[in-house]
């Protein structure tokens, strides 16, 4: 890697460090340069303002953590589970989802600024629909949506109870049973599903 390279790479970790833990708002460019141990020129110089670096900084992350997980319309319950451990695993993700709501784009889909993000998988749950594997008489988009809130019931803007991975692992199990329970209740028409 580069010296820009890799002057750029600590620049995003640091501000993606300071974007989950502030906010869009609180965010300072200082603090960033100084965690990156970098010119906060060169924030402007590689991102142009602050809110492009959010927006690459959220983007790199939600893009990075979802790439690790295969979507696996024939499974929703262990699909759903994953999304569970993926939370459990990386606190910093759920934060940016929730500054990323609150100060970005309180209405609407979170991805409005990225047109057709989630189109693959509405069209992966319609063929499943068509296949047989999933109840037919909720939208693909609904039941994409209800699926990421399932999945995050216990995440870091859980208003009942948030997970963390100190707990026990029985009650992480409990969890992941009965989420896996609720999603194929609610959306799979296979016994397998």
């Amino acid at each position: 890697m580069g010296n820009s390279a890799a002057t750029r790479a600590r620049l995003l970790a640091a501000a993606t460090e300071e974007f989950a833990t502030h906010g869009i708002a609180g965010a300072r460019v200082d603090r960033i340069a100084g965690a990156a141990a970098s010119n906060k020129s060169l924030i402007y110089s590689y991102f142009g303002n602050k809110d492009t670096l959010f927006d690459v900084a959220f983007d790199t992350r939600v893009d990075t953590d979802i790439e690790n997980i295969a979507f696996t319309p024939e499974d929703l319950p262990g699909y759903a589970v994953k999304l569970y451990d993926m939370y459990l695993g990386d606190p910093m993700l759920v934060r940016l989802l929730t500054w990323a709501r609150l100060e970005r784009t309180p209405a609407g889909p979170l991805f409005d600024r990225r047109p057709g993000h989630d189109d693959e998988k509405f069209s992966m749950i319609a063929d499943a629909q068509r296949d047989g594997l999933l109840v037919d008489d909720v939208d693909a988009a609904d039941i994409w949506s209800m699926l990421i809130a399932l999945a995050g019931t216990w995440a870091q803007a859980a208003i009942i109870h948030t997970a963390d991975s100190n707990e026990p692992v029985a009650d992480h199990d409990r969890r992941r049973a009965a989420l896996a329970t609720t999603v194929r209740r609610a959306f799979c028409r296979s016994p397998g599903g």
